[in-house]
């Protein structure tokens, strides 16, 4: 096994028991370059919020989007999004990666901007 599979492993996992527990999850993408955050309904599939290092409004606030500080700008993005839209509490889906570094920064963020895990 690869990194790559064993990273899908572990996610396959754990959106097994989100599924499971029929929660909204929070799924968290990391790149290279980027991060990504994206609150998903379980029950239909569908994509309620959206957030990303990409995005046009937050790429003033963020030098490099693959740094630490741009995961704390996203997580507290995508927390005002969610307040928003209605949605309080959240399951947190890291997507297979370490809870380490942005992953880590990105959760801690959204807490603080009011989400519920």
């Amino acid at each position: 096994m690869d990194k790559k599979e064993t990273r899908v492993r572990r996610a396959r996992k754990t959106r097994a028991k989100i599924a499971e527990l029929k929660a909204v999850r929070l799924s968290v993408h990391r790149t290279n370059s980027h991060i990504y955050a994206q609150i998903i309904d379980e029950t239909g599939g569908k994509v309620l919020v959206s957030a990303s290092s990409l995005e046009k409004e937050g790429r003033g606030d963020i030098k490099n989007g693959a740094s630490v500080d741009a995961a704390v700008v996203i997580g507290k993005r995508i927390a005002e999004k969610a307040k928003a839209a209605g949605i309080e509490n959240v399951a947190f889906d890291r997507s297979g990666f370490k809870y380490h570094g942005r992953v880590k920064a990105l959760a801690d963020a959204a807490r603080e901007a009011g989400l519920v895990f």
